[in-house]
């Protein structure tokens, strides 16, 4: 699968920063903009690539159901109950604490849509667990991945809000209106 994952890249013309932080054993990875289901194929195109098959993702548990629930159970994915939203950064750090080696990739949006704001579920996980921060932005006008280094929050979210933000907000999802463009502060 990798060599077709890499071909798939490359026909598209997509380039990596390889900057993941392979020496870190727990995190939280946040991949912006998400404007697309496209993004989980492109996901699983750099995770292949990268040779990272480790990293686990929150999904809405009505995909786990059906015929084809089993593609997202393989690939890493965890059901959860969207309605049951406070419960749900105590249950990912529960897995931190349970697991020797944990990463879990997370959207900061938190939909596909237009957002007014990013979400803070994956700060309070990784605040809680004690686990950095890794940002990997995919920006569809330049067809390029990038990787931050990796951060510890703070106790000021607004200014660590405000850095995550400013990562990502120039770059441009696969449907552009959906982007985080039209938060940008002077």
């Amino acid at each position: 699968m990798r060599l077709l994952w890499i071909i798939y890249l490359k026909i598209l013309g997509w380039k990596i920063s390889d900057q993941y932080p392979y020496h870190l054993k727990k995190f939280v990875l946040i991949a912006a903009p998400h404007t697309s289901a496209y993004d989980f194929f492109l996901a699983l195109a750099v995770r292949s690539y990268l040779r990272i098959y480790d990293i686990r993702y929150l999904g809405k548990e009505e995909l786990f159901k059906g015929p084809f629930g089993f593609i997202f159970r393989k690939t890493g994915g965890i059901p959860v109950d969207r309605f049951n939203k406070n419960a749900m950064v105590d249950q990912v750090v529960d897995l931190f604490n349970q697991n020797e080696k944990f990463v879990i990739g997370l959207s900061p949006e938190g939909t596909r849509k237009r957002v007014e704001r990013l979400r803070t579920g994956f700060y309070h996980i990784a605040k809680k667990a004690n686990v950095p921060i890794v940002m990997a932005g995919m920006d569809f006008k330049n067809k390029k991945i990038t990787i931050a280094p990796p951060f510890y929050p703070t106790d000021d979210i607004d200014a660590d809000m405000k850095f995550i933000l400013n990562y990502f907000v120039d770059l441009q999802g696969k449907i552009p209106a959906y982007g985080l463009g039209h938060l940008k502060t002077p």
